[in-house]
């Protein structure tokens, strides 16, 4: 009954001030509208979590991920785009350093990677605060899976589009990241050649869809724009919720767009580690997007005016 009314309070709430106004509204202490907040987005997590947020669980789910990629952002075999956010909280008490992150204030970090359409497909907020995107990638569920090559029906290598040789399916990253043939990220920006540029922007141009997505989340959710005052652990829940709301909207609602998305930039940060094969990949999908088979007819156009 009350459901409709618990979560856009939920989207709104941004500070204890806020509660304690509320609580006129409602004719119930602010105290009490707190542990509403946590029931309700407990509530939303499972209720929806195996409907809205999820990976594919056939290998032909998959491939229709990497169609997706292809088909909107042409870039081929990737089954998604990761990265990390940050969002801002209390300092929980006597935790030391373990919030504090290295843009100088306390938060929960949302590791997330996302699909073609801005989707979440898997998220991760269980992780050490003050930690990097990449040493949470590293710890997490999906990296070991891509590591260990156990992720559920991931489809076997075949050739890209229009050419015969195998290449792996692969999902996208920043600098921050290692390179693997299951994860590509763009070249050093030192020296590039021609071609590394053009390949860099085409990467470039599809991993942007996992920073857009964090846009339209913030957006939408704008508790997430603000630091939040409760219990850290509450946090990492609104904010789960919030990804599943966020799909929810995504699915049920698909013309409705965010001012963030389709924002061409190209992201590139400092040098990483790199696998022998994955450079040996990287190379191929260079030649490839440099290729007639590849190449699109505006790729030079965008990396003359960046």
């Amino acid at each position: 009954m009350c459901r409709k009314m618990y979560i856009f309070s939920f989207k709104n709430i941004s500070t204890i001030g806020y509660l304690l106004n509320m609580q006129y509204a409602w004719r119930v202490p602010h105290n009490t509208i707190s542990l509403v907040v946590r029931e309700v987005v407990e509530a939303i997590i499972e209720e929806y979590t195996d409907e809205l947020l999820f990976c594919p669980t056939t290998e032909q789910g998959w491939r229709d991920l990497a169609d997706q990629w292809y088909q909107r952002w042409n870039f081929p075999h990737t089954v998604g785009a990761i990265d990390g956010k940050h969002v801002a909280c209390k300092a929980p008490l006597n935790s030391g350093s373990e919030f504090y992150n290295y843009k100088s204030f306390y938060s929960v970090i949302l590791f997330a990677m996302v699909d073609a359409d801005y989707k979440f497909t898997y998220i991760d907020v269980s992780g050490n605060c003050s930690s990097s995107d990449a040493q949470i990638y590293n710890e997490s569920d999906l990296h070991r899976g891509l590591d260990q090559n156990r992720i559920h029906a991931f489809p076997q290598p075949d050739p890209l589009p229009n050419d015969n040789q195998d290449v792996p399916y692969f999902i996208i990253g920043d600098d921050a990241f290692s390179l693997r043939t299951y994860l590509m990220k763009p070249y050093n920006t030192r020296n590039l050649t021609h071609e590394e540029r053009i390949f860099n922007y085409r990467l470039s141009r599809a991993r942007r869809v996992v920073e857009n997505a964090f846009g339209i989340l913030a957006n939408r959710f704008q508790i997430l724009l603000t630091t939040m005052q409760h219990h850290h652990e509450t946090v990492r829940i609104i904010v789960e919720a919030c990804c599943i709301l966020h799909n929810l909207m995504r699915t049920r609602y698909p013309v409705l767009q965010n001012r963030f998305v389709d924002r061409d930039t190209i992201v590139v940060q400092g040098p990483n580690t790199a696998s022998r094969d994955g450079k040996r990949q990287r190379n191929l999908l260079k030649h490839w997007c440099n290729s007639p088979t590849g190449s699109v007819h505006w790729q030079e156009r965008m990396v003359a005016i960046n």
